[in-house]
C-alpha cells in the first residue's frame, strides 16, 4: 500500500497543506453530455461521469482502468478543466479549484496533462524547443529563460538538445514525440500530471523506456500522477493505487497489489481475468465477461453491472450499491462483496 513519506526533508514552497493534505480531492463529480439528433429526444443525456469521488495523495500514482467508454478520459478532462463539470467539487492541495484559493491560471501551473496521440498534441509548424518553451513564455518567462528551460527538460527526458531542439514533430519517432510531450507538460514545474493512455500507442520496448522515465521523473521532481490506461499490466507496474470505473461510476478502488491479488468486485475480477499472457499454457479460451454494457443514455436502476454479473440477485436490480470503505482503505461498490470475495 502506498504511504505518504512525512519524514522527507525536501520541501516545495507551493505545498500549502503539508504531506498529510491530499494533492487532489474529488467530490461527487458529474458530467452528462446532451445527445442531439432527430431520432433522439432533446432531453437525452449520456451519463459519462456520474457521481465520482476519490482522493489522490501527494507523491503517489493513481491508476484509472476500465473498458472503453467507461468515462476514464472524460474524468481526466474534467480534472484539467478542459470541459466543465455539471456538478461536483475539486480541491487541489486544500484550495477549491475555480475560486480565489485556486484560480484556473494557478491550476494550470500545478496540473498538466499528457495525451495519447503524441503527433496531434504537437504543433507541426513549431520546432521542439519552441513547443516546450511556449508555456513558460505565456506565463511571463523571457525568451532566453524559456529556451534554457526547454533545453534542460529535453535533457531530463533523454533527448539531446543539440540534436532535437531544432527539429520538427515529423522528424521524430512516436517515442521521441511522447518524450517531448512529457517535457512540455513539465515546462511550468507542475506538481501533478494526468497521463491519458500516454504509452498505449508505443512499441513495447519504447513503452518500457517511457514508463521508467516517468517513474524516475516522479522521484526526481516529486510529482503526483493520475495514470489512465486500458493496459492492466502497465497500470500494475507504475501505480500505487488503482481506481476501476464502469459506466461512469467507481466500482472499486484501493492499493494496486491488494486489488490485483484479491479483487472483490465481479467487474474487477473479469477485467483481471481478461489480461493476455505470453505463455501458451495460459491462453484465454472463454471470455471472462459476456453481454453488452447497458445504455449510457438511460442507465438501469440498481447496479449498472448486474446485467453482466454472474452473481446478480434481486437486490441488485432495485438498490444502487454504495462505494463503501474497507478495513485497509479498499472501497468496493457491491452489495455482496464480502460474500463473493473468494468466489
Amino acid at each position: 500500500m502506498f504511504l505518504v513519506d512525512t519524514t522527507s526533508t525536501a520541501t516545495d514552497e507551493r505545498d500549502v497543506g503539508g504531506a498529510a493534505q491530499p494533492m487532489l480531492i474529488v467530490r461527487d463529480l458529474k458530467k452528462h453530455f446532451a445527445v442531439r439528433g432527430a431520432a433522439v429526444r432533446s432531453t437525452a443525456r449520456v451519463h459519462a461521469v456520474d457521481g465520482v469521488s476519490f482522493t489522490v495523495a501527494k507523491g503517489e500514482t493513481l491508476g484509472v482502468v476500465g473498458e472503453s467508454g467507461c468515462g476514464k478520459s472524460t474524468l481526466g478532462k474534467l480534472l484539467m478543466h478542459l470541459i466543465d463539470a455539471d456538478s461536483g467539487e475539486l480541491i487541489f492541495d486544500g484550495g477549491a479549484i475555480g475560486t480565489r484559493d485556486m484560480p484556473l491560471t494557478q491550476l494550470r501551473r500545478n496540473l498538466q496533462m499528457v495525451f495519447q496521440d503524441s503527433s496531434s498534441s504537437l504543433n507541426p509548424r513549431l520546432s521542439i524547443e519552441t513547443s516546450i518553451a511556449y508555456g513558460p513564455r505565456v506565463h511571463g518567462a523571457s525568451a532566453s529563460e524559456a529556451k534554457a528551460k526547454a533545453r534542460d527538460l529535453l535533457v531530463r527526458v533523454g533527448l539531446r538538445p543539440d540534436i532535437f531542439a531544432g527539429r520538427y514533430p515529423h522528424e521524430l519517432s512516436g517515442g521521441q514525440k511522447q518524450r517531448v510531450n512529457i517535457a512540455r507538460a513539465l515546462a511550468l514545474d507542475p506538481r501533478m500530471i494526468i497521463l491519458d493512455e500516454s504509452v498505449s500507442a508505443l512499441d513495447k520496448s519504447v513503452e518500457a523506456q517511457v514508463l521508467n522515465l516517468l517513474r524516475r521523473l516522479r522521484e526526481d521532481l516529486r510529482l503526483t500522477y493520475i495514470f489512465i490506461s486500458h493496459d492492466l499490466n502497465v497500470v500494475q507496474y507504475i501505480s500505487d493505487r488503482v481506481l476501476v470505473m464502469y459506466m461512469g461510476k467507481i466500482v472499486e478502488i484501493g492499493a494496486v497489489d491488494e486489488i490485483y491479488r484479491r479483487p472483490r468486485h465481479p467487474y474487477t475480477k473479469a477485467l483481471l481475468r481478461s489480461r493476455l499472457s505470453s505463455s501458451p499454457d495460459e491462453r484465454i479460451k472463454l471470455a471472462p465477461l459476456t453481454g453488452d454494457p447497458p445504455n449510457p443514455i438511460n442507465p438501469p436502476p440498481g447496479c449498472r453491472f448486474r446485467a453482466r454479473c454472474p452473481h446478480a440477485r434481486d437486490l441488485c436490480a432495485t438498490a444502487e450499491p454504495v462505494l463503501e470503505d474497507g478495513a485497509t482503505g479498499r472501497k468496493v461498490a457491491c452489495h455482496f462483496a464480502e460474500e463473493l470475495a473468494d468466489a
